[in-house]
């Protein structure tokens, strides 16, 4: 990866990049995830950066942003979890930005989901030493059902 590339905190700037990206009906089909009208975006992204225990950062690719990379505390385990806009895809961005995340958040387990049809994902997590944990399902914020995989990254 290129020196033009890097992470940074994410700031209110960043917003609206990562509102339109998580509006592209393709990416929204890979993450199972559907996209949130601006009203609830923007409540969303307010809520998790007022926890200052969150970590959220913006992937800068030549100073555009590409993408924002994340990790909270849910069910008392340390999640993490990406989003690339589609015009950044397949050029190893994720994994760099994973591997490089991976250096400021420390603790272990870490665990990430990801749905099962989403090979892109799934081999981002595995390039990072992420292993298979197990497979689960939920239903996503549009009440659709979604059959994932759970992979933890363990601190040996």
């Amino acid at each position: 990866m290129s020196s033009s590339f890097y992470l940074r905190k994410t700031t209110t700037t960043d917003l609206p990049i990562l509102f339109e990206h998580q509006l592209d009906p393709e990416a929204c089909a890979m993450a199972a995830f559907p996209s949130r009208d601006k009203e609830a975006f923007y409540s969303h992204w307010t809520k998790i950066m007022a926890n200052e225990s969150n970590i959220l950062m913006t992937i800068l690719i030549e100073g555009r942003v590409a993408g924002s990379i994340v990790s909270w505390e849910q069910a008392g385990e340390q999640e993490v979890g990406y989003w690339l806009g589609k015009e950044f895809w397949g050029r190893g961005i994720a994994t760099e930005a994973l591997n490089q995340f991976l250096k400021v958040v420390k603790t272990r387990p870490l665990i990430a989901h990801v749905a099962k049809h989403n090979i892109g994902s799934k081999r981002v997590l595995e390039k990072c030493g992420f292993k298979l944990a197990g497979d689960d399902k939920y239903l996503n914020i549009g009440n659709e059902e979604v059959k994932e995989f759970v992979f933890s990254l363990d601190g040996n």
